[in-house]
């Protein structure tokens, strides 16, 4: 059991804080220049996360800031450390890797705010990291054997083989995967990704996070990825490189965004663009296993010509009384006929959920860019949705949205 932390060390991290609210981004960047000089240690990021943008920089910031804040109630960052806890699990992210994480945040304290970082102020934030850490290694060991205890389950890298290469509309493929070694996939929970491995060519490996888009089973899993033309070059490698047959590896579904094992509540899935992904595996269960829920899934995207498995939401919603599908075109093309291709034009709004929905009595499922999840994450809470049931997935640094 992790040793609670020192009234001193408590008083010392709290005093910091506006040291913390000053410099907390130029201690990070320090930090990710440090930890990066190790190779080892560079390739279990994924750099997409850490370009010109600086979105890792400026969302490790925030959470070192929130943890210096909360350091006397810290089940307020629960949440937060549950999604990091996931996240090591599928970067396989190990104990052994923790010391360096240390060992470069005390020394970018130290490099950036130079004497005012005395040895007092460096040894309670050396207390203090480690006993976030342990708290994230404990938790990581049970994921771990969670998912080990679990038919299917795997640790680390496993081969699947691309068995299906599906063009699902002008913008995203889906690719099929089954294990190399022919055993049986772990059953994910409706909504968790896959992280995966990409090797180019001539490139340095990718590491890349995928939600799958298949209902849980013991046989395959399925991704459905868009292109993005201005991307880091995972979607793109897949796309143009990737063909069945070939090999691509992968750790074991993470993530803390899924739909229960027995909802009590209504279900509204309220998706952006490709963010459908885990929505159509959450419908999928649905129909499955909990025919009796009413659910509401609701989807924005340009047009039909951007619109991915269309027709397999539909053909779940026949057979299904209780799921009911709604699709919005921002800009519908001639042939795109409203009540037939979709059912409203422009963009979805909480007005509209409101009216059409059960709201305020559901469990709201979110996924989709940046700027849709900013929007309703807010409006959403705003609107009377309590926040325990306001879920969402966001690949890529939350800050913006942890704050919202």
């Amino acid at each position: 059991m992790t040793e609670p932390l020192s009234a001193a060390t408590i008083a010392i991290v709290k005093a910091t804080v506006p040291a913390l609210a000053e410099h907390g981004t130029a201690i990070t960047t320090a930090m990710y220049a440090r930890l990066f000089q190790d190779e080892h240690i560079k390739a279990l990021f994924n750099h997409a996360n850490q370009g010109e943008s600086g979105a890792q920089v400026h969302a490790l910031a925030a959470a070192i800031l929130a943890y210096a804040q909360n350091i006397e109630n810290l089940g307020v960052l629960v949440p937060v450390v549950e999604r990091i806890a996931y996240k090591h699990v599928g970067y396989h992210i190990l104990p052994e890797h923790y010391p360096y994480v240390a060992n470069a945040l005390l020394a970018a304290i130290k490099e950036v705010l130079g004497d005012a970082a005395s040895d007092e102020i460096l040894a309670a934030w050396g207390e203090a990291y480690w006993f976030l850490a342990n708290i994230l290694k404990a938790r990581e060991v049970v994921l771990r054997n969670e998912i080990m205890a679990s038919e299917g389950g795997w640790t680390g890298w496993r081969r699947f083989v691309v068995v299906e290469k599906i063009r699902e509309s002008s913008v995203i493929t889906s690719f099929v995967l089954r294990p190399e070694d022919g055993g049986p996939v772990l059953r994910h929970k409706p909504g968790q990704y896959l992280t995966f491995r990409l090797k180019p060519d001539g490139s340095p490996d990718l590491k890349r996070n995928y939600s799958i888009s298949c209902g849980p089973n013991d046989d395959h899993y399925r991704i459905s990825v868009k292109r993005e033309e201005n991307g880091q070059g995972g979607s793109r490698f897949l796309h143009d490189s990737i063909e069945e047959g070939d090999v691509l590896e992968s750790t074991p579904p993470a993530g803390d965004f899924f739909l229960s094992d027995a909802p009590q509540r209504p279900v509204v899935l309220l998706s952006g663009g490709v963010g459908l992904t885990p929505m159509v595996s959450m419908a999928e269960a649905i129909v499955q296993d909990h025919p009796h829920v009413e659910a509401h899934y609701v989807h924005g995207t340009v047009n039909s010509d951007t619109h991915a498995l269309d027709r397999e939401v539909r053909e779940l919603a026949k057979g299904c009384q209780n799921l009911h599908v709604s699709t919005f075109y921002s800009a519908p093309q001639q042939y795109d006929v409203l009540g037939e291709s979709h059912q409203g034009e422009g963009f979805i709004s909480i007005d509209w959920l409101r009216e059409n929905t059960p709201l305020t009595q559901a469990d709201v499922f979110l996924c989709g860019p940046k700027p849709f999840l900013r929007a309703f994450v807010a409006e959403l809470a705003l609107a009377g949705v309590p926040s325990d049931r306001i879920h969402y997935e966001f690949f890529g640094p939350a800050d913006e949205l942890m704050a919202a």
